[in-house]
């Protein structure tokens, strides 16, 4: 399944949860917060970790495919993954 995730990279502490709403057509993001600033891919691979971690998954099964220089991007999940994503997205 496809996520749309909302990164502030620089953050004080990691954390998974909340909505951001979409400006275009299409499903809001997840906001995605983590500690790593947005240098030579840092915060790419600590919002994949942070999603995984939130989510149980493996690391592996949770792969960036769009917006790698984007704060909107695009997160790969298993598919047994959504009603923890729409449990996220409900968190505030």
């Amino acid at each position: 399944m496809i996520v749309r995730v909302r990164v502030s990279p620089g953050a004080r502490s990691t954390r998974v949860g909340g909505r951001h709403p979409s400006a275009h057509p299409g499903p809001d993001a997840l906001v995605v917060s983590v500690t790593a600033r947005a240098v030579d891919g840092r915060a790419n691979a600590a919002v994949e970790r942070a999603l995984a971690e939130a989510l149980g998954v493996r690391p592996r099964e949770v792969r960036l495919v769009g917006g790698h220089t984007s704060r909107i991007k695009t997160i790969e999940v298993p598919e047994r993954c959504r009603d923890l994503v729409e449990g996220l997205l409900a968190f505030e």
